[in-house]
């Protein structure tokens, strides 16, 4: 995590292509507006083209159209962004809770 993205700098497994500000607001069926909207909440820092273009990765997509529901649902841009953050914080603890156990039953599984 940094503070300019909340979310780290995790991407999708395929971190290219990664689309302009105009095609991923058309693949997310909403405006580039929104994605700024979403950028100025923090929620997702865009990446930038050797040009300085913004470009989104998939994961950024998936987050921003998560955020897209709430917003949808009537949640105020800032709140739909702070919940999309946690879920993730939350998904990410779980994953890291689930390795830790693995490991520790694998190490009592070899001790004598």
């Amino acid at each position: 995590m940094t503070a300019d993205n909340p979310l780290g700098g995790r991407l999708d497994d395929d971190d290219y292509p990664a689309y302009t500000m105009g095609r991923a607001a058309e693949m997310l069926g909403t405006t580039p507006g929104f994605l700024r909207a979403i950028g100025e909440a923090r929620l997702i820092t865009p990446l930038r083209s050797e040009g300085g273009h913004r470009r989104y990765s998939r994961y950024q997509l998936r987050i921003a159209a998560r955020a897209r529901e709430l917003v949808d649902q009537g949640m105020p841009v800032e709140a739909a962004c702070r919940i999309v953050i946690l879920e993730d914080q939350l998904e990410e603890a779980q994953r890291i809770n689930a390795e830790f156990r693995r490991a520790a039953a694998e190490q009592h599984d070899d001790s004598p």
